[in-house]
């Protein structure tokens, strides 16, 4: 790959989760300094970083955000400069109640009600006797996430411990995510670049590594990917700008791939083993760039 003499310089947002670069980003960033770019690690919530000597914030690994979610609401707000995937839309993705938005453009997702935490026991008690996820509208690996069957002691009794300042979503716990696992496809620019199968450990439904899940590099075939596609077309159809990265999670129930999370703004985007896709994404990342800074 050819090397640009330095242009831009890039703000990569971390966390006090972890403030230094990911692992996984190791490669991206070794391939937009190749491209002219100088990417620093910088902790989203530090009150010391002057954020305007930067052309563009990479959101990467913000992974306390949901947890502070007002402050970091309030930090995108004030950026003096823009991010790489749209503020705007980084904003509407913070909420998970986007997928009922989907919903209503066409696209097929998760079973999911929505419900403030006064609303939630009626939202459960249509659902008695079976076996559900219960997650806060706004989270992250499986912060707040209950699962178990409506009616069960040991279920009731997490329910009853949920805080009661946040709205949740209620969806049917799926089977296929044990049999068979579930999906992410990653998208740079709106195309398509690579997908794993993630898996969760025995006795487990988190499929998350930090609970011990796994992923499989794997090829999806033509209706998975479609299915994807209709779902990040469904966003710019709603007057979003086009994502400069996203992950599409989702799992095949009955031959139908069913929406479960679209990540646009801190996803883990599987880079460590493809360098491949790292050097596609900062390619991405390039292009941006030169339509922000003119």
């Amino acid at each position: 790959m050819s090397s640009f003499p330095s242009a831009y310089r890039l703000a990569l947002a971390t966390s006090d989760v972890i403030p230094a670069l990911h692992p996984d980003d190791t490669h991206l960033a070794l391939s937009l300094q190749r491209l002219g770019i100088e990417p620093s690690a910088c902790v989203w919530s530090d009150p010391g970083i002057d954020w305007s000597r930067f052309d563009a914030v990479l959101i990467r690994t913000t992974w306390d955000y949901f947890q502070r979610y007002a402050e970091f609401q309030a930090w995108l707000d004030r950026l003096p400069i823009p991010t790489i995937n749209e503020q705007r839309l980084l904003q509407w993705n913070s909420d998970k109640r986007y997928l009922v938005e989907l919903e209503r453009q066409g696209v097929d997702i998760v079973p999911t009600r929505v419900a403030t935490a006064a609303g939630l026991r009626d939202a459960l008690d249509a659902m008695a006797g079976r076996a559900v996820v219960v997650k806060p509208t706004v989270s992250g690996g499986a912060w707040h996430t209950l699962q178990g069957v409506v009616g069960e002691v040991a279920f009731e009794q997490g329910v009853a411990q949920l805080p009661r300042s946040l709205d949740y979503l209620v969806q049917p716990f799926l089977p296929e995510i044990l049999s068979a696992g579930e999906w992410s496809l990653l998208y740079f620019g709106g195309a398509f670049s690579h997908a794993v199968l993630k898996r969760a450990a025995a006795g487990d439904y988190r499929v998350q590594g930090i609970f011990g899940g796994s992923t499989e590099a794997i090829e999806p075939d033509a209706p998975i990917r479609a299915s994807a596609q209709r779902a990040l077309d469904a966003v710019v159809a709603i007057g979003h700008a086009q994502a400069s990265y996203a992950r599409v999670d989702g799992v095949v129930v009955d031959g139908r791939f069913l929406l479960m999370e679209l990540e646009m703004i801190e996803p883990l985007l599987f880079l460590a083993e493809r360098p491949d896709a790292a050097e596609r994404f900062a390619r991405c990342v390039r292009e941006r760039l030169e339509q922000i800074v003119k």
